[in-house]
């Protein structure tokens, strides 16, 4: 059966179903979003009292942060409804989705309306994450129960990219099938198969994690500080680390997951571990619950200084002032860049650091490998379950690999923990890792046939350093492989993945090397973030020197390596993702496509450091805002627009969001829902362009600049801004920098120019701006915060 989704039906519109109404709509998907009949509104005939409840859902999330949203007008793509009235309009979707409030009756009640109206063959899921999905779909129609899945999207469904789609017995498999593909391309998931046990994957072993983490706290003597230092970024997590996330999640549904897998799953070996200890009872007694009631492991007061948060006392219970944990290991770890290796270096550490990561991982190790069959046939489905699901940058099967199986498991037993039969069998075997690359393919140890498989989508799914086999060149930042098809992939790695003199270095070499032997290159990294922009330490320091001949080098090096990109003989695709910002976006502006990631932040952000965009993104503005030039309306609108983006250091807070700000090019560049297929994109598009007949583009002498006509303009603009407290003395200063450059410096009347013209007076004016005392104080902040001062 083909099917088609241009409709979805969302029951319920609460927390999640407003949330996944508003993911729906963002791919472009009409949505009809229906909830209860509002209370004391039974006898109005007015639409807007009857949907009242629904209608203040949406707004509540429409408003929230972060936005649930793309950009605000996929708003118009959702109609309201309740129950009652609107029930009989899911005649007409393709996909019904269920989302209300987490009792099997109340559910019964909504499928017994929804047999009423919906017709056969239309999908219908629930988004439940406690209740069992055979009990769900139990006493309906046999056309009901075959087209019936659990579909358990994760909060906020925007941003967390796990969807766990759970079948039941009568579930067709073309159903599966659909959902396991829509979910990953059009939603952007990591789609994960479950089988229909108590917390499914995600949760059930988060919620292990989090609770085998509590006892091992009381057994060590550990604050809430010191677990949260021990549990965050420094072990691939997110920086909610372990209390944090149970403050945002709720404290009482942590506990409801943990008492339901502890009721559950009578034959769970290590059930003892969800048994909820005294001061976690006490804390749910307290209605002490995270976020939801203002105070939970952690709590905000207003102090002196402002807002001040205080952690737990569990010992006490009473809220004292937080205290930066100092463990010798933490210390010795903080500099290693690489996750792998800063993991390898805790767990063998001698301290109480070292014990806790010891006794986390054999515990973790020991529970995943005992729900293989369980919860899963295959080992990546948890892996990917928990990364997606959870945040977890290193999922724990391949932290297993890193620190080496067959010495952990030695390890564990000679300190008590079990590990799963089949664990000894593979290593037996001489299997001696759960994943492993071949032939540039990621394989994975399949537990039934004891042999290793590719992982599902090699081909969508490119992982630039599994072709470590295929590297053509590197330096100490860049790495250059060939990634199949003659095409080449470049990378780099650096801190923030800024750019600097040895990442052109690489991007040059690269692209030679591109022109000589390959059809094309993809320019991509699977860093937190594409580039959060130019080394700016490596600016300040030449400002700093007034050592302005190597910056006029540096700046010349930057805009010639953009042009680089843009000018070279064969077709150069990015696949940006995460933060892209200043140099970053420059990039980007400057490639012949680019396939963004939908969760692309992307600006130029350079008046935020006293600067301009330096490295072509101020020439690049003035060339589209010239060719977006249109007889029917005034000349200096389409540089306004482009001047002010820039002004203001505006990002685009998604991809699509790119488009509007005119950084994408609607009907040129491309939007990827899945981060994980952006590269297998852009290599794609590299062999398009290359099959259309790809020809070096010519450089542009004919971008036409306002001059007099504009600067006036903007410069009122600038001064009205300055005038409202919107802008500083040195804001307005570099801002008339920017306006002089993008009308083409003080010409009396409108002229055609060059881009290497444009490129000179944005060199010029950046030069200047590295000599203003106040911009150097703006570089200092962010060098030692992370943040500009507004001076």
């Amino acid at each position: 059966m083909k099917r088609s989704i241009k409709k979805v039906a969302v029951l319920g519109s609460g927390v999640m179903g407003s949330r996944i109404a508003c993911h729906f709509a963002g791919i472009g998907v009409q949505v009809l979003l229906l909830d209860m009949l509002t209370k004391g509104a039974e006898e109005s005939n007015k639409p807007s009292e009857r949907n009242k409840l629904v209608n203040d859902a949406l707004t509540t999330a429409i408003k929230s942060n972060p936005s649930p949203v793309f950009t605000k007008d996929v708003v118009k793509k959702i109609t309201t409804g309740n129950f009652t009235d609107n029930m009989k309009e899911i005649a007409g979707v393709d996909w019904i989705i269920e989302v209300v409030v987490e009792r099997l009756d109340i559910k019964k009640i909504i499928y017994e309306q929804v047999e009423q109206y919906r017709k056969p063959g239309t999908l219908i899921t629930s988004n439940t994450s406690g209740i069992p999905i055979h009990m769900l779909s139990e006493g309906r129609s046999e056309d009901f129960k075959q087209q019936f899945c659990g579909t358990h999207f994760f909060n906020p469904p925007r941003y967390l990219r796990l969807l766990e789609v759970i079948p039941t017995p009568d579930t067709k498999q073309e159903v599966i099938d659909f959902l396991m593909h829509y979910g990953d391309l059009h939603l952007g998931k990591t789609t994960v198969l479950c089988k229909d046990t108590p917390a499914f994957i995600a949760n059930r072993i988060g919620v292990f994690s989090i609770m085998s983490i509590f006892h091992i706290m009381e057994k060590l003597g550990l604050t809430i500080d010191e677990v949260d230092a021990l549990t965050g970024p420094i072990i691939g997590r997110p920086k909610s680390a372990t209390f944090r996330t149970a403050d945002v999640v709720g404290i009482d549904t942590l506990v409801k997951v943990a008492k339901g897998v502890a009721d559950n799953c009578p034959n769970d070996e290590a059930k003892n571990v969800f048994t909820i200890p005294s001061w976690l009872e006490k804390i749910v007694a307290n209605n002490w619950l995270g976020d939801k009631t203002g105070q939970g492991f952690f709590k905000k007061v207003k102090s002196e200084s402002g807002k001040e948060i205080l952690t737990l006392n569990l010992s006490t219970m009473e809220y004292t002032a937080r205290v930066k944990p100092k463990f010798a290991a933490l210390e010795t770890a903080k500099p290693v860049d690489d996750l792998k290796q800063r993991i390898k270096l805790l767990s063998a550490a001698t301290d109480k650091a070292g014990a806790f990561y010891q006794q986390f991982h054999f515990s973790l190790f020991s529970y995943i490998s005992h729900r293989i069959p369980e919860i899963s046939n295959e080992i990546y489905r948890v892996d990917d379950a928990m990364k997606a699901g959870f945040g977890w940058e290193i999922g724990a099967f391949e932290t297993w690999d890193v620190l080496g199986v067959a010495k952990v498991v030695e390890s564990m037993k000679a300190a008590g923990y079990a590990v799963a039969a089949w664990v000894d069998e593979m290593l037996l075997s001489g299997a001696n890792s759960f994943f492993k690359v071949e032939n540039g393919k990621r394989m994975y140890y399949d537990v039934a046939t004891k042999t290793y498989k590719a992982l599902p989508g090699g081909d969508a799914f490119i992982i630039l350093n599994s072709y470590s086999d295929k590297l053509v060149w590197k330096n100490s930042a860049c790495r250059l492989y060939d990634i199949g098809d003659d095409v080449a992939g470049f990378e780099w790695n650096t801190k923030m993945n800024s750019i600097g003199g040895e990442v052109l270095e690489g991007l040059n070499k690269a692209i030679g090397i591109a022109e000589e032997k390959f059809k094309g290159l993809v320019i991509a990294n699977e860093s937190a973030n594409f580039s959060a922009g130019a080394n700016v330490g490596m600016i300040f320091m030449y400002a700093i020197e007034q050592d302005y001949d190597e910056l006029d080098m540096a700046i010349r090096m930057f805009q010639n390596s953009m042009m680089r990109v843009r000018y070279s003989s064969v077709p150069v695709v990015t696949a940006p993702h995460g933060l892209t910002l200043g140099g970053g976006c420059e990039m980007n502006l400057h490639a012949d496509k680019i396939c963004a990631a939908a969760e692309t932040y992307i600006g130029l952000v350079e008046l935020g450091v006293g600067l301009i965009p330096g490295g072509g993104g101020t020439k690049e503005f003035v060339l589209r805002a010239s060719d977006e030039l249109h007889n029917d309306e005034p000349e200096t609108i389409t540089l306004k627009d482009r001047f002010f983006s820039i002004a203001t250091a505006k990002v685009a807070t998604s991809a699509f969001e790119g488009y509007e700000m005119g950084i994408l090019r609607k009907g040129h560049d491309e939007v990827v829902m899945n981060i994980e297929r952006r590269i297998a994109a852009a290599k794609n598009s590299v062999a398009e362009l290359y099959n259309a007949g790809y020809t070096t583009p010519q450089q542009r002498k004919d971008i036409k600049v306002m001059g007099r006509l504009a600067l006036g303009a903007l410069l009122a603009g600038i001064n009205g801004m300055q005038r409202a407290n919107y802008a500083t003395a040195h804001d307005a200063l570099v801002a008339k920098k920017l306006a002089y450059v993008m009308c083409g410096g003080d010409l009396s009347e409108s002229t055609l120019v060059s881009e290497q013209y444009l490129l000179d007076l944005e060199r010029e004016a950046f030069l200047s701006l590295c000599g203003e005392k106040k911009t150097l104080e703006r570089i200092q902040s962010v060098l030692k915060s992370g943040r500009p001062i507004r001076n």
